[in-house]
């Protein structure tokens, strides 16, 4: 996964996330929103749209002193041990 900052301030965070789609951002933004720092959180991915851009551009906007880099970061974190736990509970029941 390539990432690249398209445009960072104090409270908000526009990102490209390379080789990704509905799925992996679907859960991502979720998890982003269940934050209390986070007032909002979206990705587009539509080119007709985003004039030709195809690789999904994930928004974030955070709401006091949160730097919306490092709640990416966390939720990310987050998304990784959900993962884990999915899987885990998976390879019990298959047992």
């Amino acid at each position: 996964m390539e990432l690249r900052v398209i445009e960072k301030t104090d409270e908000e965070l526009r990102i490209e996330v390379a080789g990704e789609g509905h799925t992996f951002m679907n859960v991502l933004k979720g998890t982003l929103l269940e934050h209390d720092d986070v007032a909002a959180a979206t990705y587009d991915v539509n080119p007709e749209q985003s004039g030709g851009q195809t690789e999904p551009i994930l928004s974030i906007t955070t709401e006091g002193d949160a730097d919306p880099l490092d709640v990416l970061e966390t939720a990310a974190g987050d998304v990784s041990e959900k993962s884990a736990a999915l899987r885990d509970a998976f390879e019990d029941a298959a047992a």
